[in-house]
């Protein structure tokens, strides 16, 4: 089911942002049904879990960020999914130190490892793909790049009491062992529903990344809610092979 693939394709990518510390904080979990337009019906496929926890080292603390997405039981006969993405960053600026990816989709698995080196410079990168030998190589990124799942937090720490409709920021992720520029653009102010927490007031912003992963102008979105925690309410895509979303269920440990 290919159509599967790239939507967990294109959830990394807008899953692949004042004060750090005090917006994002250990213990919070975040749990969304994820569904994609089949035969024009938004049909629930998976589960998507977001945590945040603290891990600590001999030398340093950091805040562990996950994100595991998984397919309802009925789907799995049809096409399996149990992906995980982690990344490991300082409690203060949320600059990644280590990421990880494991994915299974439909019996194909890729695993994948960065580790940040040299203050952000560059990445030593490790790949297993399945029935191909492991490889690590060094590249060097843009000393500012974040992986995927750290970018989805730093966009939560975003002010964005002084922007206007239409203001624009830009980031960059590395992918795939690639840079990609995204952009981040502010739409104002809308209600959303946010599961547990019930109806908010939500900052509506608009994802663009230079890939074929999304397509649309301002056709990716995500609700956040307007108040400190600003809790990812509401996420909608546009891929080449159609759209899907990720509603918040519930939140916990806010």
């Amino acid at each position: 089911m290919k159509k599967t693939t790239v939507f967990l394709s294109a959830l990394a990518v807008m899953l692949s942002v004042s004060s750090y510390g005090q917006t994002i904080k250990s213990g919070e979990k975040l749990i969304y049904s994820g569904s994609y337009n089949m035969s024009g019906l938004m049909t629930q496929l998976a589960q998507v879990t977001m945590e945040v926890e603290t891990v600590s080292t001999s030398k340093n603390n950091y805040l562990h960020l996950s994100c595991q997405a998984a397919t309802y039981s009925k789907w799995d006969s049809f096409f399996k999914i149990r992906d995980l993405y982690e990344s490991y960053v300082n409690p203060k600026t949320l600059e990644p130190s280590l990421y990880k990816r494991n994915i299974s989709e439909g019996g194909y698995t890729k695993k994948e490892k960065y580790v940040f080196k040299n203050g952000g410079k560059t990445i030593t990168s490790t790949l297993n793909k399945k029935n191909m030998p492991e490889r690590t190589r060094t590249f060097s990124i843009n000393p500012n790049a974040q992986d995927v799942v750290s970018l989805l937090y730093k966009i939560r720490t975003l002010d964005f009491s002084g922007m206007k409709v239409g203001q624009t920021q830009s980031f960059t992720i590395v992918f795939d062992e690639k840079e990609i520029p995204v952009s981040v653009k502010y739409m104002g102010i809308e209600s959303a529903n946010a599961g547990n927490l019930g109806k908010k007031n939500c900052h509506k912003i608009a994802i663009g990344a230079k890939t074929q992963a999304l397509k649309g102008k301002d056709a990716n979105l995500i609700w956040l809610t307007a108040d400190a925690k600003k809790i990812p309410a509401l996420i909608k895509f546009s891929i080449p092979v159609g759209t899907g979303q990720l509603t918040l269920t519930s939140a916990s440990g806010l």
